[in-house]
């Protein structure tokens, strides 16, 4: 499955965001509820939104009377695994050590932070 995912752009992520965080069936009404705390989107460009997700195979549809929801395809942890894997792979030449080593020079991580993944690496390991 995780060959056809391909990169979300930035406002097709923020959709899926809010269908990840709810309960499914999600309606495009519960969606603008939750983003017009961060966007000014129109309901109509939330429906282009996700008319391309449905397009890219995110998320499948259904018509409920005037009402369509809308059913995630794709999980939050599988879209997730594949942009850190792309990500790690484009950027640090496959290699967590560069990504690590460059994350802690940039003050992003915190020694507290390498301790947590210290001994995340050490139980599975084990």
């Amino acid at each position: 499955m995780l060959e056809i995912l391909k990169k979300l752009p930035d406002a097709e992520f923020d959709i899926m965001k809010v269908v990840w965080e709810n309960n499914e069936p999600i309606t495009t009404s519960i969606i603008m509820q939750q983003l017009e705390r961060k966007k000014t989107w129109k309901t109509q460009t939330v429906g282009t939104l996700l008319s391309r997700l449905v397009e890219r195979g995110f998320v499948r549809t259904e018509k409920n009377g005037k009402e369509r929801t809308y059913f995630s395809l794709i999980s939050k942890e599988d879209y997730l695994n594949f942009e850190t894997s792309d990500f790690v792979e484009r950027f640090d030449g496959n290699s967590i050590t560069t990504l690590v080593a460059r994350l802690f020079e940039g003050n992003k991580i915190k020694d507290s932070d390498l301790n947590q993944l210290s001994k995340w690496l050490r139980e599975k390991k084990d």
